[in-house]
């Protein structure tokens, strides 16, 4: 497995990312990642405090167009992320805090299609009440993304975890 880590991180354009000091290489790569994730939680943030009953003037049914524009946002992110992961990938993969990312990433996603599918329905569109199940929903999709971007940005620091839980 570590020789195959280590021909990915030495292929071309990992290599270019990491070590190029052009700003079309980390910079651009790395801005990108930050992009995509602003749009994705924050649209979904946007739609979950809405359905916690914060600005309560904005039509429910009227976010639904946010999601084309989230689902761009999470394939820039995701697309981003695996240049950054190729770029580093024995330190990722050897990193907790990048599996618990992951989760909560999957998480958020799995949350984003349920509130897709669950609330901005038919329903909705038509003038109804989003259903009960709606504020769980805005909850755990507020937690998923929250807790991935806590523990994304702690990859940065692989040895607070061996540190503090001796992991």
């Amino acid at each position: 497995m570590l020789e195959l880590l280590e021909a990915i991180e030495s292929s071309a354009y990992p290599t270019f990312v990491r070590e190029s000091s052009s700003l079309w290489a980390y910079t651009l790569v790395l801005s990108l990642h930050a992009m995509g994730l602003a749009v994705v939680v924050g649209f979904s943030s946007a739609i979950a405090l809405r359905l916690l009953g914060v600005a309560r003037g904005i039509p429910l049914a009227s976010l639904g167009s946010l999601f084309p524009v989230m689902y761009v946002g999470f394939w820039v992110n995701a697309l981003s992320g695996f240049a950054l992961l190729a770029a580093n990938a024995q330190g990722m993969l050897g990193n907790p805090l990048f599996y618990a990312k992951m989760v909560f990433v999957v998480g958020g996603v799995l949350v984003m299609r349920l509130l897709r599918q669950t609330v901005f329905t038919e329903r909705l569109a038509s003038g109804g009440d989003a259903p009960p199940s709606a504020r769980n929903l805005a909850v755990a999709s507020l937690a998923c993304w929250g807790l991935a971007i806590i523990a994304g940005r702690l990859t940065a620091y692989p040895y607070l975890i061996e540190y503090y839980f001796g992991i």
